[in-house]
C-alpha cells in the first residue's frame, strides 16, 4: 500500500508539471495571437476642406428716398417761399411746434395755423 501511494503522488506531481507546461504554452499562443503585430504609425489624412456654404445675397430693404421738394406760392407776381412761411411761423410761434397746419390765403396777405393744437395768425408779406 505504501508503494501505491509514492507512486500515484509521482504521477500526481508529473501530472501537475505538465499540466503547468502545457498551461503555459497554450497562454504563450493564446497572448502571441492576440498581440497584433506592432505596424508602422498610419499617416493621418489631411482633413477635407468643404467648400463654404453659398449664403444667398440679401435683397436689399426699401427705404423710403426723401425728395427735397421747393415748393412757392405766387400771388400778383411776387413769390413766396413756403419754407420761409414755415420758418416765420415758428418764430411767431416762440418754439417748435410737433404737428402745424397752415392756411395761406395770399388775397388776405396772412397765413392761418394751428400748431399743437394752438390757433394763430400772422402777415405773409408778397414782396
Amino acid at each position: 500500500m505504501a508503494t501505491t501511494k509514492k507512486t500515484a503522488a509521482k504521477s500526481t506531481a508529473a501530472e501537475t508539471e505538465t499540466a503547468a507546461k502545457t498551461t503555459a504554452a497554450k497562454t504563450e499562443t493564446a497572448t502571441a495571437k492576440k498581440a497584433p503585430a506592432k505596424k508602422a504609425p498610419a499617416k493621418k489624412a489631411a482633413p477635407k476642406k468643404t467648400a463654404p456654404k453659398k449664403v444667398a445675397p440679401k435683397k436689399p430693404v426699401e427705404t423710403a428716398v426723401e425728395s427735397k421738394v421747393d415748393f412757392f406760392v405766387e400771388y400778383g407776381g411776387v413769390q413766396v417761399s413756403v419754407d420761409e412761411v414755415i420758418k416765420n411761423i415758428k418764430l411767431t410761434l416762440g418754439k417748435d411746434a410737433k404737428n402745424i397746419s397752415v392756411y395761406l390765403k395770399p388775397e388776405e396777405s396772412k397765413a392761418y395755423f394751428v400748431a399743437d393744437g394752438e390757433e394763430k395768425e400772422m402777415d405773409v408779406f408778397f414782396c
